[in-house]
């Protein structure tokens, strides 16, 4: 197993990307919480990273909506069926953990898809942020409450941060 990764710039500070074996397994940032350690992510390598630093400048310049890189990731399976849930969440709009937990089939899950959300380890791509709690309040966000907020006001087209 071959890992590698680069830190790229983004509007929301640095961004780790770590690819094993050539595919993108993190998306990681600065003060993340459930960050792997720095160790593991192996050696100094943009080579494979092309595509998905393309694919983020798209974004973040408001022109792409949907993330198509191939992806490795790795956790339980739980994690990867909420991880999956995750992708289908539509650019702009927001769900709720129960909401998860439903169209998983565990309709009490709502607290281990919340945990599951917070292990996610491809944050960005993989829409982690546009889960809320049920109330509508921003809760739980590995990349902290700042900036789930301003990646939700980022996707619903406004800067006015009174929205979140």
């Amino acid at each position: 197993m071959t890992r590698q990764y680069t830190v790229v710039d983004s509007p929301y500070g640095a961004l780790t990307l770590v690819a094993t074996d050539g595919v993108l397994s993190g998306l990681y940032m600065t003060d993340q919480r459930h960050r792997p350690d720095e160790t593991t992510f192996g050696e100094p390598d943009a080579t494979p990273f092309g595509e998905t630093i393309r694919q983020l400048e798209a974004y973040f310049a408001r022109e792409l909506t949907e993330f198509d890189v191939p992806m490795r990731l790795e956790g339980t399976e739980f994690q990867r069926s909420v991880w999956e849930r995750l992708l289908a969440i539509p650019y702009g709009e927001t769900r709720t953990y129960g909401e998860l937990a439903e169209e998983l089939g565990k309709p009490s899950a709502s607290r281990a898809v919340g945990l599951a959300n917070g292990k996610n380890p491809v944050s960005i791509i993989v829409p982690c942020h546009r889960v809320i709690g049920s109330t509508g309040s921003l809760v739980g966000y590995g990349g902290g409450l700042p900036r789930k907020k301003r990646l939700l006001a980022f996707e619903s087209a406004t800067r006015d941060d009174a929205l979140f």
